[in-house]
């Protein structure tokens, strides 16, 4: 599907002109499972496959992908339906939690119903390896090439994999921050990546819901450019889970669990000016 559209706007800087703007597409993506609604998001129609798994996975609605029989996307008038087939079992579960939702654009808490169900019980993740900080800056570092959308209209977030060699892979993005990281998920949810052998990046902040999602696919790493709240470093110290922000320029911030970081080496990165890549709050 189309991510972007073409535009004749004024811009306005030294003198007024006209200009051939490119802009990011926004579509509602409703999910449904087993031909039951469960919630509309707004979406960058792309890789919406991924985001599907990423979704279910992270949200709980499946447990693994081997639950999901498949995925069918419908374009219509109004926006694109995702007709996704799950197992008896966990549609059983799904049924006991279903509601429809319209929610705002990459919205964190999907077809929760009441503050009980917020906190989701999750295992510990549980990783002894060590992740070097030079490859997650170098990470970050690389990432901006990636980010095509971004490149071409300045209105998305990116998720990334990076393994331990600093290298970018299943890059993805949306004008939704929890968007992008469910199609992350998805991504590496459906190659059997092992959550062992990298970590996940962020182009914005990171909130409870992020940490929650990436814990729930056992990821023990998960770095963003921007800040946590203090919600998310609670939850990530509670699961094991190593939270650092404000990844850009050669430095960061470890809230939580900081023995997984490997610290040799950073003063190699003092130098590097990172592209700015704050995010809307």
């Amino acid at each position: 599907m189309i991510d972007t559209a073409e535009l004749e706007v004024l811009r306005v800087g030294f003198g007024v002109e006209p200009f051939l703007d490119r802009v990011a597409e926004e579509v509602p993506v409703a999910i449904e499972y087993n031909g039951i609604s469960y919630a509309v998001m707004l979406a960058t129609p792309t890789e919406l496959e991924d985001f599907a798994y990423g979704f279910s996975l992270a949200e709980g609605i499946v447990s693994r992908c081997q639950e999901i029989y498949d995925v069918e996307i419908e374009p219509s008038a109004d926006g694109v339906i995702l007709h996704v087939e799950i197992a008896s079992a966990a549609f059983a579960n799904f049924k006991g939690r279903r509601r429809n939702m319209a929610g705002r654009t990459g919205c964190g808490l999907c077809g929760i119903e009441s503050l009980a169900q917020l906190k989701r019980h999750l295992a510990p993740v549980i990783s002894n390896k060590r992740f070097p900080l030079v490859a997650l800056l170098d990470g970050m570092r690389r990432l901006p090439n990636f980010q095509y959308l971004q490149q071409s209209t300045g209105a998305t977030h990116a998720a990334c994999w990076v393994d331990y060699n600093g290298v970018p892979t299943a890059v993805r993005e949306d004008v939704g921050r929890h968007n992008a990281l469910d199609k992350t998920l998805g991504a590496l949810a459906r190659c059997a990546i092992s959550p062992e052998s990298g970590a996940v990046l962020i182009t914005s902040r990171a909130s409870f819901e992020m940490v929650q999602k990436a814990a729930s696919l056992g990821i023990g790493l998960l770095a963003a450019v921007s800040a946590p709240t203090m919600a998310a470093v609670r939850l990530a110290d509670e699961l094991g889970l190593t939270l650092l922000g404000f990844l850009r320029e050669g430095r960061a911030v470890i809230y939580s669990h900081p023995g997984r970081i490997d610290l040799s080496g950073v003063g190699a990165f003092d130098c590097l000016q990172l592209p700015s890549l704050e995010c809307a709050k």
